[in-house]
């Protein structure tokens, strides 16, 4: 099968922000589209509906069957998978957040790991021709090395959350090995839009300058992150999706290369290659809305890094792709959408 033929895709985590527009690309591009969510409360669940409502309304042909399912639910998500029989993979489900994870570490074990496992479960019983999974830069965690690159060891997570991740390409890479379960994992940097998610900086910054209220700035403007625009994520994905890795023939044991295997595994970063300061990002931000903010400077925040910087190249090399999208492009699309849904 090619990306040319209609395929039957499981998209996890269907009325998440990145899952979401996954599906509706892919419902556009004439392939079939099985989506999963269970609209846990992490944030405001009436934005999840309002997601699928969009999609299934650009969704004419009627190719989209979408099911209320927790992917930690392993009964449930096996019959789904069996029955749809689905091509390919798209594992975008998972408990997001660093700072959440401080204070609610079992809603991570239950979703990010049980769930994780069930899906692999699932490829590994019933078949599929590749399985793409969501990692994160946060698995970079103490490293200090910059730019991030996917042949940097990450040994050192500083959340929760991270740590979560990185066991999601550790459990992967073993369904590879063990089952030639052809796994790709994508470590996001910082990802921003339309339909994004309230508990992101853009959208928190965007509500409290509307409202004239103080925005806490943590490490006092000097983190700078990797900010991806949305668009430039799925074009990645999807490139992704089609082409499933293939063993790496001269890897070595004796000095292994974190990013491929002997198995059909690799991990890539999908970033912009181009990270900027907080301060900057707010000053964009300001200039796009046209309203200042009011600022308070915080000190660095518990599980947070000071920055955030993808190495892409392994993405270019393989893809011929890299994210384009300008700062002040993407955050333009961010507000007039926003000010559409929120009826500014």
């Amino acid at each position: 099968m090619s990306q040319n033929t209609s395929q039957k895709i499981l998209v996890t985590g269907a009325a998440g922000f990145i899952g979401a527009a996954l599906t509706q690309k892919l419902l556009a591009q004439g392939h079939s589209v099985l989506g999963i969510d269970n609209f846990f409360p992490y944030y405001d669940v009436n934005l999840k509906h309002a997601r699928l409502k969009h999609i299934r309304d650009l969704d004419l042909p009627g190719r989209l069957t979408f099911e209320d399912i927790n992917i930690a639910d392993t009964e449930a998500l096996l019959s789904a998978y069996r029955d749809f029989k689905p091509d390919r993979v798209l594992h975008m489900a998972a408990q997001a957040g660093v700072r959440y994870s401080l204070e609610n570490p079992h809603v991570y074990v239950e979703s990010n790991l049980k769930g994780f496992l069930n899906i692999l479960e699932a490829c590994r019983q019933l078949g599929t021709a590749h399985l793409v999974y969501a990692s994160s830069s946060s698995v970079y965690g103490a490293n200090t090395l910059m730019p991030y690159s996917v042949h940097h060891p990450t040994e050192h997570p500083i959340s929760l959350y991270a740590a979560s991740k990185k066991a999601n390409e550790l459990m992967a890479h073993s369904y590879s090995h063990l089952y030639q379960l052809p796994a790709t994992g994508l470590r996001f940097f910082t990802v921003y839009g339309p339909w994004g998610r309230p508990d992101m900086a853009v959208f928190s910054f965007t509500e409290k300058i509307l409202k004239g209220e103080t925005i806490q700035v943590f490490n006092n403007g000097h983190h700078r992150r990797d900010f991806t625009f949305v668009d430039d994520i799925v074009e990645g994905v999807l490139r992704v999706l089609w082409q499933a890795p293939s063993p790496n023939l001269v890897w070595s044991g004796n000095s292994p290369d974190p990013a491929t295997a002997k198995a059909p595994y690799r991990i890539y970063n999908i970033g912009n290659h181009k990270p900027v300061l907080l301060s900057d990002f707010i000053a964009t931000l300001e200039k796009v809305i046209g309203k200042k903010a009011k600022l308070e400077m915080k000190p660095m925040q518990p599980g947070d890094v000071p920055d955030t910087y993808a190495d892409v190249g392994d993405l270019q090399r393989d893809f011929e792709f890299a994210p384009n999208t300008s700062l002040e492009t993407g955050l333009t699309a961010f507000w007039n959408w926003y000010k559409v849904f929120y009826k500014v």
